[in-house]
This record gives C-alpha cells, structure tokens and sequence, in this order.
C-alpha cells in the first residue's frame, strides 16, 4: 500500500485541469434543454392535450389513457430527436439513491419490422422487483411484484452516460399491496396536505388566495479529493470516510479556505457541472468554498419542493459523474474526516400563494404582518411540539458524526428568530388581555405597533442553531449531505400542517364565541408563544451551557440514531402520520427497521474497514519497523554503545510500539466477537443498539493507537496516506 500511495502522489502532481467546453457563453441559452418542459410539451403536442396536461399538473386531477397516450408520443419524439434510445421510470427507493431500468422505444411489430414504440401504459406505470429493494418486511423475497408510477409534476429530462442518452421519467414507487417503499410518494401526500392547511388558513386573510406552494431550496456541501488518492484509502472507498488518520498540522484552522479562490481543477469541473445542471433545467446559482480544505458548496434557485427535491437527487449522481471526469471523487459523507468540518445539505423552507406573497416575508401593515406571524408562530409551535419527529427525520449513522461535531447544529433541535422577532414574541406575551377595538387599534394596543418595522433581513444569521428563521424563509441545517431531503421535508411539511390545522380550528371555536377573527387569532398566536417558548434559542448551539440549559427547558438530545429513529413509531408519530394518511403503521414500522438496518450495516462496514487496515496493513507494518529498531539496536551494542542516549530512546520506541500492537490485536478482536454475538440478536433495534454501545465502544481505543503508531513509524512504509494534508494540498 505505501507503494500505492506514492504512486497516488505522482499521479495527482501530474494532473492538469479538465478543458470544458460550454454550449453557449448565456446559460439561458442551453438552460433546460435536456428536459421536457413547457416548450418540448408545447412542441409536440396538440394545443388541447397541451392544455389538458397542465391542467392535470396544476390540479393534481388524474391523467386519463388517452392524454396518457398522447403525452407519451410526445416523449418519444422529443427524446429521440435528442438521440435518446431508452427509456426508464426514475424514483427514489429507500436506499437513498436513485433507481433505472432502461427499456428500449425499439420493438418488433406483428409483421416482423423494426419499429420504435413508447405507449401511455410504460409512460404511467411499470413493475420493478420491490422485493429486490428495502421493504421493511412489507415485501417477502417470493413477493416481487411493485409498481413505479408517473409523477406528472416533476418533468422528464434525458441523461447521457458513456455517449448513450436516455429519456427518464420522475416516479413514485409502490408495493403490490399498496404501500409506499420510495421518498416522493409521501413527500407528495404532505405537500398536498400542508398546502391545503395553508390555503385555510391564508382564508383569514385573503380570500383571492386559491393555491399555496412549498417552495425549497436545497444547498448542497461536499468534498473532492483526487481519484488516485481516494483509491489509496480502502476506507474511504468502502465506508466513505477515513476510519483512521492523525490529524494534520494544517487543517482549516487559518480560516483561509472559506470563500477563498477556487482552485484551477477544482473550477473546471464546476463549471462542466454547473453545464450539466442547467441542460437538465436544475437552477444552480451559487459555487464557493466551504470551511473545510476541499470542501465546496453549491445552491440553486428556490423551486417546487417536490422538484427541489428530484433535482437535488439529479445533482448529488451528477455530481459524481462529472467528478469521475476530472479524476475527482465526490464524498458526500457527513463527516469523512476528523478534526475538520462536516458537510450538511441545508433545506430552505417556505410557502408561497399564488397571489404572489411569501407567507414567511414580513409586511409594511398590520395585516399583513399578522398573516406573516400566524404562519411564522405556527412553525415555531410545531417544531416545539414534534422536536423529537424532526430529529429522527434526519437520523442516520453519517450523520452522528456532524451533529454537534463543533461545526453543525446539535442534536437538540431549536429555532433561532433573531432579536427583532423575538423582541416582538416577547411583546406579545407580556399582554395579559386583548381588546376588542375595531381596525389596526388591535394592534396598536397590544404593542404590535412595532411590527410594519420587520423587513427582510432585519436579523442575524446563526449557524449552530439546527432551524434558523432567516428573514423570509426557514433554514432547516440539520440535514446530512448524502442524504434525501424528501424524509426531513415530509416530516415538515406534517407537523406544520397539523399544527395550521389545530390553530383554525381553535380560531374558529374562538369566533363561534363571539370574538373578532383578529383577536381571535392573536390570543391564539400568544398562547403557541408562551407554550413553545422553550424551543426558542439565539446563543451558541454548539457550547456546553446549551446543553445544560436545553435540559433545564425539557428539550431533549437525542445523540445516536437508534435511539432518535425510536421517536418514528411512537404513539405521538403514529397519531399524526396515520391521521393524515401519510402513513400507515404498517409503513412507519417497516421504514423504523429499514432505517435500522441501515444504520447497522453502515456501522458494520466501518468495523470491519477497520480491523482489515489495522491487523493486515498496520500491524504488519508496525511489526516490520520495529525489527528495522532491533536490528538497529543490534549493531550499536556491537560497537559499544549500549548505554548510549540514543539507544535508549530507541528501547522505549520500541516498547511502546509493543504496547500499541497489543492493544490494537486486543481490542480488534474483541470488536469482531461482538460484532458475532450482535448479529445473532433478531430484534432489530436490540441489534442496533448494541452495535451503538458496544461495537463501536473499541473504536476510540483502536484508533488512539494507530494515531500513536502513525507518528512513529516510517514515512514510506505506513499504508494509508499518512497526513491528510497530501488530500488537501491536492
């Protein structure tokens, strides 16, 4: 390996960057090239079908056999006038990447000619082996059949690979019984949902308000190392970080490469990316450097959510595809190296009418301002209320290393609202009663004169905290990089629908009683206040006194994932997601195993990445440099210098790298008969959660020692890049 490693070295010095060649100098020009939107749509098909098409989209009314038929067609001859051969339903399983199975549009007709064919049955649905994917029990090995079906809302696009183009379309993914083993179709079901609460709500206040929609958009960190590099660590390769590696002299402690210039090979492939990302009608705007050495960012427009989401799916594999061109690898791990930050995918939630009004955008009037805090109290009392929901939403074993890590927001999940919201919330909870006074006196006289004062911007920005108001919009940072949004905005997009739907109910139970709809809704608003106030944090969310003080206030700290992924299927869970027919209990349960499993196997990986580097490259090679002592030793004392100084030293080295080899053999197979008496264990959280509290307890002292012998052992022979300072340099 210590031959790898320099041949890695001299591959990466002799890299140059990447020529890219852009179809035009205006991205406008190539933008959405690549996907079948309105242009393709009014290009190839009738003027009604057109119109029938869009209405089926904008009123999620059901696409009939014949605008199924026509819309297909239409698919086909844009697709391959594009060069597209095949076809595929594109969607989401619970793997957490995306899934193909390309068909041909060529076919056979009854005479025997060679004909090209893509009907409405393919377009509209197709049956992949659900059995094959996580399934939760739901599906038993003989039990195969699933179906993918088409998602009207979200556009077809092509995708080129290796010189082939093929026409892939958005699905959900179901069971032959019914229940949904994908992300999109319960993300679908709380977009709806939450939309419609909004729309009831937004009543209050505008009655030409007829549509809401949850807008996102989804900033995206990750980390590129060159190819050569990435391939001289077994570690990296299979678990997607480094289960080892003292830490280098130089890591991000300068804060110099924050925003700092982007490096010459490092902008090639951006720029070939960002092309990419556009032909397939993904928004990007934004391209830094991160925090971290090698650590980048990029974000896109805001969108559709369920867009949003599909085009951050499209993004993190196109990533990794153009990466593969410039000899780089993408590592989307939440933490794939200690000591420097982690990356996190941040999720910028909104609602907006279509009368043109972000309800998270603050007004010049009282009522319009009373609008933006109805939905803006709202959201802070559901996440106080279903706090524990939303963290195991965004549970996973990456993603424990970041929360928390001195860098992300901790596992406490809290809002930050900035010190003029909060000197407003505070103004409404001192007012004991409230009048009944006509017009904007209302506001007047309960201090809420203030409010026309909020404007966008008007507050800090504070990175540590999990859930941040940001002017116009929430920040939802707790999301890991490698992971699919659609889980933590499902879970959103849920407690605050519930929570709007609670607060109509009770405005309206408060009206039936005689009082005006504005004070009706303000005694409301001042009780979420006071009840949720707890939640509401705008210090340092990564200190030591946050965490006295969460739990003083009741907030929990959820660290481990099992642990977190139990709050899935508690009664609290089950009432809300089953309530709304999001989920049922029997999808919540079998999405609690996958998650589970998951995070086992994962954890499983880095066990065993970790005893084959340490008792089959490190030990050996520890061993074959502490010879190379003895034999030094050897000849000193054969010259006399047995009690020389040096020599001396040397005994020590020699000792300690003994002790370390003891302790690292010791505790490795301690590890592996754990590992053995966990997998025997049926239940499946019992499972996790010994991996949690026992495997991974030998981890700490396994790398501690490697740590010690990696600053002692020769430079050429150690087998894993030594400092990780040759991947940042490079």
């Amino acid at each position: 390996m210590a031959i790898l490693r320099f041949k890695a070295l001299e591959l990466v010095n002799q890299r140059t960057p990447v020529e890219v060649k852009l179809p035009s100098d205006k991205i406008s020009d190539f933008y959405g090239t690549n996907v079948f939107g309105l242009e393709a749509m009014r290009a190839t098909l009738s003027g009604d079908y057109f119109k029938r098409l869009q209405f089926a989209i904008k009123s999620g009314s059901k696409v009939d056999r014949t605008l199924a038929d026509a819309v297909a067609g239409a698919m086909k001859t844009w697709a391959m006038s594009r060069g597209a051969t095949h076809y595929t339903h594109w969607f989401q399983p619970l793997t957490g990447e995306t899934a193909e199975k390309h068909d041909s549009f060529f076919d056979l007709s009854s005479d025997g000619r060679a004909i090209e064919v893509f009907k409405g049955s393919a377009l509209v649905q197709q049956e992949p082996d659900a059995s094959s994917f996580p399934n939760g029990g739901i599906r038993n090995t003989f039990e195969a059949r699933g179906y993918t079906a088409w998602d009207p809302t979200s556009p077809a696009f092509i995708i080129e690979n290796a010189g082939a183009k093929t026409l892939c379309i958005p699905t959900i993914f179901v069971s032959y019984t019914g229940e949904a083993l994908d992300y999109k179709a319960p993300l679908l079901k709380s977009l709806d949902l939450v939309e419609k609460a909004a729309l009831d709500v937004c009543q209050y206040f505008d009655k030409e308000v007829t549509k809401v929609t949850t807008t996102l958009g989804i900033e995206q960190e990750y980390f590129l190392v060159d190819r050569a590099l990435y391939d001289a660590r077994p570690d990296l390769v299979m678990a997607g970080r480094t289960v080892f590696g003292h830490e280098p002299a130089k890591g991000q402690q300068l804060e110099d490469h924050y925003f700092g210039a982007i490096p010459s090979r490092v902008h090639a492939f951006m720029i070939d990316f960002e092309a990419e990302s556009h032909k397939l009608g993904i928004p990007l705007r934004t391209r830094h450097n991160e925090v971290a050495p090698n650590q980048f960012e990029c974000a896109p427009t805001f969108e559709d959510a369920n867009l949003a989401v599909d085009h951050n799916q499209l993004l993190m594999d196109l990533l990794d595809r153009v990466a593969e061109k410039h000899n780089f690898k993408v590592l989307l791990h939440e933490k794939p190296f200690k000591g420097v930050n982690g990356s996190g995918k941040h999720n910028n939630w909104a609602l907006s009418t279509d009368t043109g009004v972000n309800l998270f955008a603050p007004g010049r009037r009282p009522k319009e301002n009373l609008q933006f805090l109805t939905f803006f109290i709202t959201t802070v009392k559901a996440v106080h209320r279903y706090a524990d929901l939303l963290r195991a939403s965004i549970a996973s074993a990456s993603n424990d290393h970041r929360l928390g890590a001195n860098e992300a927001p901790p596992a406490i999940m809290s809002v930050f609202v900035g010190k003029k919201l909060t000197e407003v919330l505070d103004e409404l909870e001192r007012t004991a009663k409230l009048p009944l006074d006509k017009g904007d006196n209302v506001y007047m006289k309960l201090g809420i004169d203030k409010i026309p004062e909020i404007l966008l911007d008007n507050t800090d920005r504070n990175r540590t905290s999990p859930f941040a108001f940001t002017g116009n919009k929430f920040e939802f940072r707790a999301v890991g990089s490698s992971a699919n949004s659609s889980n933590a905005m499902t879970t959103l997009n849920a407690i605050v629908a519930d929570q709007l739907v609670e607060f109509k109910k009770s405005v309206d139970e408060l009206m039936a009683q005689g009082k005006k709809k504005e004070v009706a809704i303000i005694d409301v608003l001042r009780e979420y206040v006071i009840s949720s106030k707890a939640v509401r944090f705008e210090g340092n969310g990564y200190s030591k006194e946050w965490e006295e003080e969460a739990e003083r206030r009741g907030l929990s700290n959820i660290r481990k994932t099992p642990q977190a992924l139990d709050k899935l299927v508690d009664e609290t869970a089950t009432e809300l997601f089953t309530k709304y027919n999001i989920f049922s209990t029997r999808e919540l349960h079998a999405r609690h195993d996958i998650l589970l499993e998951d995070y086992i196997k994962r954890v499983q990986i880095e066990a065993r990445v970790m005893g084959d580097l340490a008792m089959n490259h490190i030990i050996p090679t520890a061993i074959a440099y502490q010879t190379k002592l003895v034999q030094n030793i050897k000849g000193l004392r054969e010259i006399g210098l047995e009690d020389d100084e040096y020599t001396q030293t040397t005994v020590e080295t020699i000792k300690t790298i003994s002790r370390h080899l003891t302790t690292i053999k010791t505790n490795v197979e301690a590890m592996i008969e754990k590992r053995k008496v966990a997998n025997k264990i049926e239940d499946t959280r019992e499972r996790a959660i010994m991996y949690t509290d026992e495997v991974m307890s030998y981890f700490d002292s396994i790398r501690y020692s490697v740590d010690k012998l990696e600053l002692i052992v020769d430079d050429e022979q150690w087998p894993l890049v030594k400092y990780r300072e040759m991947m940042f340099r490079h």
